[in-house]
């Protein structure tokens, strides 16, 4: 769609890598929120860091609802889209740490992976709203009303978001965490490059698969079904918005097993199986059947959900209490850059050079490596310091 509004004079494939490249620009700001945001978040509290991030994200997808194309603007207009999702960036690198620490920091003991799965419920939702949306525009709409004018109603539904903002403002609690001690947070975000330089790689490592696994799941898929093997576009939509639903009641599944059998067996059982998955996958998809894309496309969320669920315990449990917001945010926004902002650009162009899926499968497989050895560093950092911890607390004979 933005292809056709903002960058009409381009053909389809250069379009859609325009589009993508638009699409990426929004991550590559968002580790400057994240520092930005954590920093705040860590020195003066998770609500008033995470309520700004919100509030500053409904504005921005608004203003987008609202922004001329380029038959209108001419080349003003890709650029107006380029700062407004630079501002969405920068408000998304601080809202997922907020979000995340308000829930975790204030889970029930042996609860924190459910209850952080709470977070992650936003992704699926929002896929969900996103694809009814245009499911029922697309069909009540003609296609030009629907370039005309159609496409913006969803983006100016994102004013309810500042409403969701000042109300959190309002009733949400701070956590007990982020009260404690704040003469000893002058500088958090410089503590944290100091102490946790290993952490923040760690937690961008992991991030990469969720980031990549996701953007190709439900972004580029779109993509390559309508363009390289003509499905309509409402057949993977409807793909794609049962797979989210399958996501949505996985994801906290996943996160309630990882407080049971821990984080690791979850997380790397995640990352095996989408590395496996991606080649039947395409394979299925390939085939152009709604039946078989979909069931393709469900499984691949169902695994996707082992990798994600767990993701904000995990994390949260790799920094201390002072520096937590920075870290979690930092760690989680560098990964999102390498794998979220580049999967859609890099599949498409491996699609374009080798004119088969089987590049983009085993794209998804290396992105899975990534984040397999990230996690299993993570653990056995853990497992060394509760062994040291345990000899230190030992009785001398």
């Amino acid at each position: 769609m933005l292809n056709k509004l903002f960058f009409p004079s381009v053909d389809s494939v250069a379009g859609t890598l325009l589009a993508f490249s638009t699409f990426a620009v929004g991550f590559l700001i968002r580790p400057v929120g994240a520092a930005v945001f954590g920093h705040f978040g860590d020195k003066f509290g998770r609500k008033p860091a995470l309520v700004t991030a919100m509030m500053i994200m409904g504005a921005a997808t608004t203003a987008i609802g609202l922004l001329p194309s380029y038959a209108t603007l001419g080349v003003a207009a890709p650029i107006l889209l380029v700062v407004l999702r630079l501002v969405q960036g920068l408000a998304l690198g601080g809202q997922w740490g907020g979000a995340v620490l308000l829930v975790t920091e204030s889970a029930p003991e042996g609860k924190r992976g459910f209850y952080g799965s709470f977070a992650q419920l936003g992704v699926p939702i929002a896929l969900i709203f996103s694809n009814v949306m245009f499911l029922i525009l697309s069909a009540a709409l003609s296609q030009d009303a629907f370039l005309a004018w159609g496409w913006r109603i969803p983006f100016l539904l994102s004013i309810l978001l500042i409403a969701v903002g000042l109300y959190a403002q309002s009733r949400a609690s701070e956590t007990h965490a982020s009260s404690e001690e704040p003469e000893q947070r002058r500088a958090p975000l410089l503590e944290l490059l100091r102490s946790h330089p290993k952490q923040i790689l760690l937690a961008a490592g992991a991030t990469v698969i969720n980031g990549g696994a996701y953007y190709l799941l439900t972004v580029y898929i779109l993509s390559y079904a309508t363009q390289a093997l003509g499905v309509p576009r409402g057949t993977i939509l409807v793909a794609v918005l049962i797979s989210a639903v399958a996501s949505g009641l996985t994801i906290p599944a996943a996160a309630a097993l990882s407080d049971r059998i821990g984080r690791r067996k979850v997380f790397l059982s995640g990352a095996v199986g989408l590395a496996v998955w991606g080649f039947p996958m395409f394979w299925l998809v390939n085939t152009g059947a709604p039946v078989l894309i979909t069931v393709a496309l469900v499984i691949a969320q169902v695994i996707f959900s082992l990798t994600y669920g767990p993701c904000p315990a995990l994390f949260s449990e790799m920094f201390g209490a002072r520096v937590r917001y920075s870290g979690v945010s930092v760690g989680y926004q560098i990964g999102a850059v390498a794998g979220g902002a580049l999967a859609p650009i890099i599949a498409t162009s491996l699609f374009a050079e080798f004119q088969t899926a089987n590049a983009i499968a085993l794209y998804l497989a290396l992105m899975a490596a990534v984040s397999f050895v990230a996690v299993f560093l993570v653990t056995e950092s853990v497992r060394r310091k509760k062994t040291v911890a345990a000899r230190l607390a030992a009785p001398v004979d």
